[in-house]
């Protein structure tokens, strides 16, 4: 087995492991979050289906001056932290939070061993 086929399994492994999170947390927390009138339309835009959980994982996992700041300086396409953080327990925050690194951390492995295994790195 080559390098760049061991090295690909670890994002590959943490991918796998956060759309079964996705799969969780839509279901736990943004299914609750859609479900409150209060916070239905603080979930931020949606491009396809689904992807205000990626929208509401991402206002709860950035630090709050970040969003704050993304906010004022957006178009109100972003999910609004401080009332999703009115709404939601530590576990919600914890599973996005886990949810959103591991997912990240997955999408930029890949593309990164990607790029070194285009330039030759593990030949």
């Amino acid at each position: 087995m080559s390098l760049i086929a061991t090295l690909s399994a670890i994002p590959a492994a943490a991918g796998f492991i956060a759309w079964i999170l996705f799969v969780i947390f839509g279901q736990v927390t943004v299914r609750k979050l859609r479900k409150n009138p209060e916070t239905k339309q603080a979930l931020g835009i949606e491009f396809v289906s689904g992807w205000d959980i990626f929208n509401v994982a991402q206002a709860l996992t950035l630090p709050k001056s970040v969003a704050q700041k993304i906010r004022r300086n957006s178009i109100g396409f972003e999910a609004d932290p401080d009332l999703l953080y009115e709404h939601t327990t530590v576990f919600d925050r914890v599973l996005a939070r886990v949810f959103y690194t591991l997912f990240t951390f997955s999408g930029f492995g890949l593309i990164i061993l990607g790029v070194l295994h285009w330039f030759g790195v593990f030949d």
